[in-house]
């Protein structure tokens, strides 16, 4: 059988978008909607990406923590969301770009590796991680082979150059991978034998070996903003957490060509994203697949759930223009994102997988509800001439 290829079986796969300290604060919030209506402990699968990557590989090693308190909400708060805020709070994008570049024998993922180690995994590695379920996938670029490489307690590898099974990577290792934003903290190069690979199926540039030898590894939102591929093509169930950026329309162009480069950068991420989300929405369209997508930048209102928290469309759209850095975020951000995760969440859950599910009983943190002006201390990233392009009719309305 192909690498990846295990063929559709009933299960519940979540999958959790980049985007940054943004996004690993909005996925906290579905999380905690997720815990109270039952669904965190029924998952099969954990695909992330980037920002998501941060989220899941804490949720991963607290697992059985989790699980042995029957995945109470106060132990979620304290061993999930409590480390992930503080970590949060912390500049961590600039200062591994300055010591990276300024310091011999170093890059910045390298740096930002020792960040995440330091401040929130410690020395642990994927055998850390629990046993299926849920399996916990970490995903990145690679740069030679041009597609997914991803982490996890099983393997890691991609289908062009094969696998490594039950390898002793550092968690720490795999979020930077997945979060080594091109091009300033890019690449992730672990050192790997490259004779414990095995050729699987369809590895057609196994024989190679400088494919194994040296490895290059870019953020996963490159090749998969979403981090859908480890799951659409697995479980029957699929939820789908979107905190990427929106895209913006912007008529002054520069000209010069790193300008240039990352504008195209941009364009081609956002069309690859927005395939994959009109994929994700015919497969729930036909009933090939079950499950919710909540998006950042998708109005509550287009859920059509009954009793939704109330979130003016100019609160969810300011909140979709927050930084996607790793630098700090201040409480009034955190809790602002986690609430909005939480609602939109919520409302996609209610309204696509599961109308019989009780309304939600408040905000998580009342003091940042979303029905009043978001404080001050949010930052938003300057508007644009023109406004976001909207996510139909190109694309189908999201489920």
């Amino acid at each position: 059988m192909p690498f990846g290829s295990e063929g559709v079986q009933p299960g519940i796969g979540m999958a959790l978008s980049g985007g940054g300290f943004r996004a690993t604060l909005f996925h906290c919030g579905a999380l905690w909607r997720l815990n109270e209506l039952g669904y965190l402990a029924k998952l099969d699968r954990v695909s992330s990406v980037s920002g998501g990557s941060i989220t899941a590989g804490v949720v991963g090693l607290k697992w059985a923590t989790l699980r042995s308190a029957r995945f109470a909400h106060q132990t979620l708060l304290d061993e999930v969301v409590t480390p992930l805020r503080r970590f949060s709070e912390q500049r961590i994008d600039v200062p591994s770009i300055v010591e990276g570049v300024l310091l011999p024998g170093r890059g910045t993922a390298d740096v930002l590796e020792r960040a995440y180690r330091s401040r929130l995994f410690g020395g642990a590695t994927l055998q850390d991680l629990p046993d299926d379920p849920p399996r916990f996938v970490f995903n990145s670029t690679n740069l030679a082979t041009g597609v997914d490489f991803r982490f996890s307690k099983p393997y890691c590898g991609d289908y062009r150059i094969g696998l490594i099974r039950n390898v002793r990577v550092d968690v720490a290792l795999a979020v930077a991978a997945s979060s080594a934003f091109p091009p300033f903290l890019s690449p992730a190069t672990p050192e790997l034998d490259p004779d414990a690979f095995e050729k699987t199926p369809g590895a057609d540039l196994y024989d190679r070996r400088e494919y194994r030898e040296r490895l290059l590894l870019t953020d996963g939102g490159v090749y998969d903003n979403l981090g859908l591929e480890t799951v659409w093509r697995r479980f029957t169930t699929l939820l789908v957490g979107d905190a990427g950026a929106p895209f913006h329309y912007e008529a002054a162009q520069g000209r010069d060509w790193f300008r240039q480069a990352l504008r195209a950068l941009d364009i081609a991420t956002n069309q690859a994203r927005g395939m994959r989300k009109r994929v994700l929405v015919d497969l729930y369209a036909s009933g090939e697949r079950k499950g919710a997508y909540w998006g950042i930048a998708t109005p509550i209102a287009r859920y059509r759930a009954a009793a939704t928290l109330p979130v003016p469309p100019e609160r969810s759209d300011a909140l979709a223009h927050v930084r996607t850095r790793l630098d700090a975020f201040t409480q009034a951000e955190q809790e602002s994102l986690i609430n909005w995760g939480y609602a939109a969440c919520d409302a996609a859950i209610r309204a696509h997988y599961d109308p019989s599910a009780a309304a939600p009983p408040g905000w998580p943190y009342p003091a940042y509800a979303l029905d009043r002006p978001l404080p001050r201390e949010v930052t938003v990233e300057p508007t644009r001439d023109l406004p976001d392009a909207p996510e139909g009719p190109e694309a189908p309305e999201a489920p």
